[in-house]
C-alpha cells in the first residue's frame, strides 16, 4: 500500500471513529410517511430528538426511536470512555430510501382489477459530535 493511500485511509478512519450508524431495512411503512417524521430530527441534538420522537402520534415515530437508541448504543459501544451527554452528539444524517414493494391486486368494478402496491422502506441514521457545529 503506497504512502498516499495509506495516510487517508487513516484519515478516513479517524473521521469514522467520532460518528455511528444504525441500519433498518424493510420497514413496511411507505418512505413518505417515514420522511415526514425523519424531518422533524433531522440536524437536532441526540436528547432533543428522542423527545421529539417519544411524543409524536405518528406510527413511524416509534421505529425512528427505536433506530435512534440502537445507534445511541452502537456509539457508547466504540466510545466506551466518554459520557453521552458531554460527547454533544447530534443526528447528522438521517436518509429514507424506498425498499422493496408488494404488489397485489383488488378486484374492481365490471371485472377490472386495480393494482396495490405496498411500499417499504430503509432507513439510515448517522450521529455524530457537534463540537464544531451549531445545531437548534
Amino acid at each position: 500500500m503506497g504512502v498516499r493511500k495509506r495516510e487517508t485511509a487513516d484519515a478516513r478512519k479517524e473521521a469514522n471513529k467520532s460518528i455511528a450508524f444504525a441500519k433498518l431495512n424493510n420497514c413496511p411503512t411507505s418512505p413518505r410517511k417515514m420522511r415526514i417524521v425523519a424531518d422533524l430530527v433531522r440536524g437536532k441534538k441526540v436528547e432533543l430528538a428522542l423527545n421529539i420522537l417519544r411524543f409524536n402520534s405518528k406510527e413511524a415515530s416509534g421505529k425512528l426511536e427505536k433506530l435512534l437508541l440502537s445507534a445511541i448504543a452502537n456509539w457508547q459501544a466504540k466510545n466506551s470512555e466518554e459520557v453521552l451527554e458531554e460527547a454533544g452528539l447530534i443526528v447528522k444524517e438521517i436518509r429514507v430510501d424506498g425498499g422493496a414493494m408488494l404488489k397485489r391486486l383488488r378486484p374492481a368494478p365490471q371485472g377490472r382489477a386495480h393494482r396495490i402496491r405496498k411500499r417499504s422502506n430503509h432507513v439510515t441514521i448517522v450521529l455524530g459530535s457537534s463540537n464544531n457545529t451549531q445545531s437548534n
